[in-house]
């Protein structure tokens, strides 16, 4: 059996694949130069001829599939296939195994690090610096001072392997942690589960860990917003069709909160009106690098090469399989 790996994959890794399977054509898109749309996806699977894919960015769409009917599976290294045509995998009988919480570690480490920048004032600062406006008779102590982390509450919407990632840390920190997350039924241990209107009100930081469904889409509305408290801090790592993005730019310009920290956004590559928000007051916009570390190669390899395993001996696939509808056939 012949394997595509179109994903970047760790040496040790790609030997594990070796023995799994009879051919390896490793061509990464760190190598080719970023992903495969339609025409190139279905132009190289045809040149490869492979039983399997490895995939990562690559689309994936039905045409691709009704081009080439030879793939008996097609593994993901995303949490979840937002490159593939999951119906058209189906239909055609191919299962797709994803890698969730790849990125879990990464992206919890960002969020806790953009919220001590943030509260220090630290890129304001650095940029001051830079400028040269420090000068004699300028006191950048006082002119530049923020909060500690130390002891603030923080309140999660979504409490899912990020944020659980994300508290530990914090407990370092002694932070108070709350969360509202409607599919857990209790506390966690001494995170407390709270309301959604609390969580806003009282928290010293919001930060956002939801998917994007048809009940979380604007589920963040000005009316939440408003009620953050004014020296607070609104972080959104998770999926911008979340947040009233309108609400949270007023919010920043009338200086109703501390500031924000954001790493997603409605349009990427951004419009001129989506960067709107980079430049409101104390925000901090990252290019929706999360999950965006060296190590998640490491990571989504370990998580797809278990499954992969565990499909060639049948095993647990009813909890491996995304697509499950697939093995009803």
């Amino acid at each position: 059996m012949k394997l595509y790996v179109r994903a970047p994959y760790p040496e040790n890794r790609l030997a594990e694949l070796r023995e799994m399977f009879d051919q390896v054509v490793y061509e990464p898109w760190t190598k080719t130069g970023e992903r495969y749309y339609e025409d190139e996806m279905l132009e190289n699977l045809k040149r490869v001829q492979p039983d399997a894919l490895i995939t990562e960015l690559d689309r994936v769409t039905e045409k691709v599939l009704s081009g080439y009917d030879k793939l008996l599976f097609i593994g993901d290294c995303r949490a979840t296939p937002a490159n593939i045509d999951v119906d058209a995998c189906t239909k055609a009988g191919i299962p797709i195994f994803c890698t969730p919480g790849r990125n879990t570690q990464a992206v919890a480490e960002l969020v806790v690090a953009l919220m001590i920048v943030s509260m220090r004032n630290a890129l304001p600062a650095i940029q001051w610096a830079k400028d040269g406006k420090w000068v004699e008779g300028t006191t950048p102590y006082f002119l530049w001072m923020g909060h500690e982390l130390q002891g603030k509450k923080i309140g999660f919407v979504g409490f899912g392997a990020i944020s659980h990632a994300a508290a530990k840390i914090l407990d370092a920190f002694d932070c108070e942690i709350s969360f509202y997350d409607p599919f857990i039924e209790q506390s966690q241990g001494h995170y407390r589960k709270t309301s959604l209107e609390e969580i806003f009100a009282e928290s010293d930081v919001v930060s956002l860990h939801l998917p994007v469904t048809d009940s979380t889409k604007g589920m963040i509305n000005e009316t939440l917003l408003r009620s953050m408290k004014k020296t607070a801090i609104f972080v959104n790592a998770a999926r911008s069709a979340i947040v009233d993005y309108k609400a949270l730019i007023s919010l920043l310009n009338d200086k109703a909160i501390a500031g924000a920290v954001i790493d997603v956004l409605d349009t990427e590559p951004p419009t001129k009106e989506d960067l709107a928000i980079a430049y409101c007051p104390n925000t901090i916009l990252t290019p929706h690098i999360g999950g965006s570390t060296y190590e998640v190669t490491n990571h989504q390899a370990d998580i797809l090469n278990a499954r992969i395993e565990s499909w060639v001996k049948g095993e647990n696939l009813d909890k491996l399989v995304y697509n499950r509808d697939v093995l009803k056939k």
